[in-house]
């Protein structure tokens, strides 16, 4: 039986002013942003699986949040934040596995130790005030990590993921700043959020898919 907990409502954002399905209006339809990126990248990635299964990911992640700005629910919290985790352990098993070169076994270990990463760092970046957005501050700090260690190796692919971490840098900071500016801007900026990471989702399967194009060229 599905337990009433997951019914509960939540009012998380600055733009929602009831529990009705389009309090968030913007929100809501500017999950838009990771269908059209899911859409625009496929053509690219259907030779390669890994890629294919990241652009499956994006698409699910606008499907979710849409799921979550509309219902308000802790499900809908649910099939927003699951996505997003997905996407993020299979970028890093793809990126350890083939930036890197790693074996299969060793790119899932490397990508299971995400986790006792990120328990690690959210509190520090929740003590600097981050809230909510504290849990994903550890990921762009991730990225640069393997830019720095990839500088020599595959230094295009370093660059790219720089980049990414940037873009994702600023999209956190959009999330965070939704609720102190909410009292002076009521529309709140989460909807940057969700811009901003779609470009930056796409940007990622972008680098990934030029690396992948560049060893194809090179004969490895």
């Amino acid at each position: 039986m599905w337990p009433e907990t997951w019914n509960a409502q939540i009012d998380a954002y600055c733009e929602r002013t009831d529990f009705t399905f389009w309090s968030e209006p913007v929100n809501a339809l500017t999950n838009a942003a990771f269908l059209i990126a899911a859409l625009v990248i496929w053509p690219r990635a259907r030779a390669y699986p890994m890629a294919r299964a990241l652009v499956v990911v994006l698409f699910v992640i606008g499907l979710g949040s849409f799921a979550f700005h509309t219902t308000a629910t802790r499900w809908g919290a649910m099939v927003d934040t699951l996505p997003i985790l997905l996407f993020i352990l299979l970028y890093i098993f793809a990126a350890t596995r083939d930036y890197f070169g790693l074996e299969t076994w060793k790119s899932v270990l490397v990508t299971m130790l995400f986790f006792p990463y990120a328990a690690a760092t959210v509190p520090l970046f929740s003590n600097l005030g981050l809230g909510s957005s504290a849990a994903y501050a550890p990921v762009p700090m991730l990225i640069f990590i393997y830019a720095i260690l990839l500088r020599r190796r595959a230094p295009l692919t370093a660059r790219g993921l720089a980049v990414g971490a940037l873009i994702l840098c600023l999209s956190i900071a959009m999330r965070w700043l939704d609720e102190p500016i909410c009292a002076g801007l009521p529309l709140g900026t989460h909807f940057l959020w969700h811009i901003l990471n779609a470009m930056m989702l796409g940007w990622m399967i972008h680098v990934y898919l030029t690396h992948m194009l560049e060893g194809r060229a090179q004969g490895r």
